[in-house]
């Protein structure tokens, strides 16, 4: 306070000054009789001195004002609260009166950009429930509460509580309901797609059993037919089963990617001689190119299924005594950041896919040709579980097929770090292109 007041009267020192001797000549100038020319004159000059003293003030002003806008936006938080907010591991973020990003913890890296901060919020997030949400919390100063999902890259929902605080900055508190909510479709998808599934096998077993509790109670030839279709009904609802809590379980963990590392190249051969016994029963060959080892990040248990699951439908539908072939290769992500991802391309003889079936082979269920499917023993399942796990791993599936040829299943996985780092070293030496 003291110091305002001393630099106050050094500003007004000058001005006061010029002011006092224009009074002075005011006076003494009073009586002559071009007295209205001089007090004109004088006045003017005291008039500009005081102008001059209000813009240097306003100036002054103006620069504090303008010092003041150009702090970054994190200096308007103090250290202390800055390292409390940051060691909170859920998505924090502080907007001031203007509704810009002066502070996010490190919880928010997966939903704001690393440069967001000192924007708008509306650049950040386009989410018009949280911009509403935001715009009510100023408005009103009522604590706000909303639900909104991110869609890309895997379906997440968020819950975020908007508050203001007593220095008109907004707090956002964003939690990931995501296990929540897919807890409860989950549930309700699994009561559903089993009551429908397992409908034919159950009426088919009760029909079995009421046959052999009447007429052929006596007929063991008749007997021994319909258990051994029993036993295959049953069988049969055992795959079902297994393939659906393993759907269930995928899909729960499908927005947290794993952390591993999995050889892609051993994971398929492991995959492929736990299925060797059905290729020889069907007279496949399984060809494997030889590969140095292409290491993903990833799942080992999940990645092995997903390559039996490709490689089974391979086998079952491709031509008796016909191959299936497996190829690798390493391609460019088709995001922006350009990562590094190994491709593993599954071929087969068979009789081919129509285009137009092409696109639903993921859904749950679906079967191009439901009788022979259910004849081999298949879920409708098998495709659902490589799309949900290929989801998890930040990866994708490209289908191509010519009917009366065959079909490629090719998979796209992200490479490790590692491999990312021997594939750059030799583009550079230009042993690969």
């Amino acid at each position: 306070m003291g110091e305002n007041l001393a630099t106050t009267r050094h500003r007004w020192r000058l001005p006061g000054a010029i002011c006092l001797v224009a009074i002075a000549t005011l006076f003494a100038f009073a009586a002559t009789q071009n007295s209205t020319f001089v007090m004109a004159a004088v006045a003017t000059v005291a008039i500009t001195a005081m102008a001059a003293a209000l813009a240097s003030d306003a100036a002054r002003s103006t620069d504090s004002r303008s010092n003041s806008a150009e702090r970054l936006p994190g200096d308007l938080i103090p250290d202390v609260a800055k390292q409390l907010l940051g060691s909170i591991d859920e998505p924090l973020l502080l907007l001031d009166s203007a509704s810009r990003l002066v502070f996010a913890n490190r919880a928010t890296q997966t939903l704001v950009r690393l440069d967001a901060l000192g924007k708008p919020l509306v650049s950040v997030f386009r989410t018009p429930a949280l911009l509403q949400a935001v715009r009510s919390a100023q408005e009103t100063g009522q604590p706000q509460k909303v639900a909104f999902t991110v869609p890309v890259p895997v379906q997440q929902h968020f819950e975020a509580h908007v508050s203001r605080t007593a220095d008109r900055l907004l707090l956002i508190h964003i939690r990931d309901v995501s296990d929540i909510r897919r807890a409860d479709e989950l549930r309700a998808d699994f009561v559903a797609n089993a009551s429908h599934e397992l409908r034919t096998p159950l009426a088919a077993l009760t029909g079995f059993i009421d046959t052999l509790r009447g007429h052929a109670r006596d007929d063991p030839e008749a007997r021994e037919r319909f258990l051994e279709i029993m036993s295959t009904e049953a069988r049969r609802m055992r795959r079902l089963i297994d393939d659906l809590l393993s759907l269930t379980k995928i899909e729960l963990n499908e927005h947290n990617p794993p952390g591993g590392e999995v050889d892609l190249v051993e994971t398929l051969r492991d995959a492929a001689d736990a299925l060797k016994p059905l290729a020889d029963s069907a007279a496949v060959t399984l060809e494997i190119e030889p590969h140095q080892p292409a290491y993903a990040t990833g799942d080992r248990d999940q990645l092995t299924q997903l390559f039996q699951n490709i490689l089974h439908n391979a086998i079952k539908y491709g031509r008796e005594g016909g191959q299936v072939r497996v190829r690798f290769g390493v391609v460019a992500s088709s995001s922006q950041r350009g990562e590094k991802q190994i491709s593993v391309a599954i071929e087969d003889e068979g009789e081919g896919i129509s285009r137009d079936a092409i696109p639903r082979l993921t859904e749950r269920f679906y079967r191009v040709d439901v009788k022979r499917s259910r004849e081999k023993g298949g879920t409708g399942l098998g495709l659902a579980i490589v799309k949900h796990i290929l989801n998890r791993h930040r990866g994708r599936l490209e289908i191509d097929s010519i009917p009366g040829r065959g079909s490629t299943f090719t998979a796209y996985l992200p490479a490790s770090p590692r491999t990312a780092t021997v594939i750059e070293v030799l583009q550079s030496t230009s042993i690969i292109g």
